[in-house]
This record gives structure tokens, sequence and C-alpha cells, in this order.
């Protein structure tokens, strides 16, 4: 069953330094491979990177230890099954090693009509959304999804 919308997700998290400072080592290491088995995932559309492949050089914040990471994703169920099964969800349990907790929210979902790419100034905006109203069916997050759209042209 094809459908008309995919999930986009940005997650955004606050390096404990710069990518080349050594307490960064084993986030960078694995980065690549994490990469890698997400986009080979069932379910994986796209993700946001350089033309070398690099997402940690696109910058949407002002600090520039704000790494981004932005895709899209046949389904909400897709998304949670790569984030929270298999290797991902050992680097995850690792994230405090290399990142800083950020006092705003630092995951945001949102439907997007299929086809289309999100940037990374619509996914900063998304966060900003959920962190000024809270979960609603334009911005949410796994503790509280919203359905896709059942028509094109229904807000998202």
């Amino acid at each position: 069953m094809s459908s008309h919308y995919h999930l986009a997700q940005v997650n955004i998290a606050k390096a404990r330094a710069p990518l080349d400072h050594p307490v960064m080592k084993g986030f960078v290491d694995q980065l690549d491979h994490i990469n890698r088995l997400a986009e080979s995932s069932p379910g994986f559309v796209w993700r946001l990177q350089t033309d070398e492949g690099d997402a940690t050089a696109i910058r949407a914040f002002d600090d520039p230890l704000i790494i981004v990471n932005l895709s899209v994703w046949e389904s909400v169920e897709a998304l949670r099954e790569y984030v929270y099964g298999g290797e991902h969800l050992a680097v995850l349990r690792q994230k405090r090693d290399w990142m800083e907790k950020l006092p705003t929210p630092s995951l945001a979902l949102w439907w997007v009509p299929a086809g289309t790419l999100p940037d990374a100034r619509l996914a900063r905006h998304k966060l900003e959304l959920l962190q000024a109203q809270g979960a609603s069916p334009q911005v949410f997050t796994f503790a509280r999804p919203f359905p896709m759209p059942e028509r094109i042209g229904e807000p998202a």
C-alpha cells in the first residue's frame, strides 16, 4: 500500500566539543556506519546531507556545536523500529558521552506529502513550534504521535 504522506523527522544534539576533538572520537567513528544502517533500514526514504554524504557540516543554528539530523521515513513505525531497535539503540544509549542535554525539544516529527523533502530551516521551525505549542497534528513526538492525514491537501 503506497501512502500519500511520509514522516519527516528532525533531531538535534549539542556536541560536547567540536567533532575533531578527542572526546568526540567514539561518536565520529560510528557515524558512517549508523548512517548506512539507517539508509538500508525498511521504510527509510531520504536524509539531509552534503554532496560528500556529511550531515554534520550542515548548520541550522547559530551554535556550531549543534548537529542536525533530518530524514524522511515511510511511517512512524519504520522510524521507531530503526531508532529503538538494533544497533542504533546502542549508540543512543551512549549519547550522554558525546552530547549535552538541551533545554528545548531535540526531536520533532511531522507529515510531509510523499516526494517532498524538508530543509533545515523548516526543521528548525518545527522544533520551535513544538517548543511553543506542544504536540499537534502539525508537529509531534514519538510519545504523542498524530495519524497521517487522510487526504492530500489536508493540513499536515
